[in-house]
């Protein structure tokens, strides 16, 4: 199996909610389990101010599906969850799930680029990406606990306890 990170964002439509219900998602996606997710982050718009904060966390899987395959079964939990996608980036989501890391693959395709290319200056990625794997090493080389050091907090701060990560069966 292949260990991979992914980013959970809301602000609209209880973005708490949004987030919960996508961890619980996650947990289902086939041929693959749900090892961790952080806690539960508020954070400020990236572009266009005139929306509400976010919530932010960051899960941990193993999976065997491929990126594509997993890229598919992201944006399906994305859509049953009411995200509409529009032209406008950063604009408000109900659920925004991107791929951050797949294992130690670089990955440039038409649908997906690996490691994801703003995760290394997003403090709402970062810090919860630093708490459940603070050892992590990009496959860049660069340590994780680097990046932690020079970003700054940007007032984000925990507004829940990670999500009840059960094993599997």
């Amino acid at each position: 199996m292949t260990e991979v990170f992914i980013a959970i964002g809301s602000n609209l439509a209880d973005p708490l909610g949004q987030a919960r219900r996508a961890v619980a998602a996650l947990a289902t996606l086939p041929e693959s389990v749900l090892v961790q997710a952080s806690s539960f982050y508020s954070s400020r718009p990236m572009g266009p101010a005139d929306q509400p904060d976010y919530v932010n966390a960051v899960a941990r899987l193993n999976t065997r599906l491929t990126p594509l395959a997993l890229l598919d079964q992201l944006q399906k939990i994305e859509l049953e969850q009411g995200r509409v996608r529009k032209e406008e980036r950063w604009g408000p989501r109900t659920l925004d799930l991107d791929l951050l890391l797949f294992g130690d693959q670089v990955i440039n395709h038409e649908r997906l680029i690996v490691p994801h290319y703003g995760m290394k200056e997003r403090e709402f990625v970062l810090l919860p990406l630093a708490e459940i794997a603070p050892a992590l090493v990009l496959p860049c080389g660069t340590p994780l606990a680097q990046l932690v050091a020079r970003c700054p907090g940007n007032d984000l701060a925990i507004i829940a306890p990670s999500a009840d990560v059960q094993e599997p069966l």
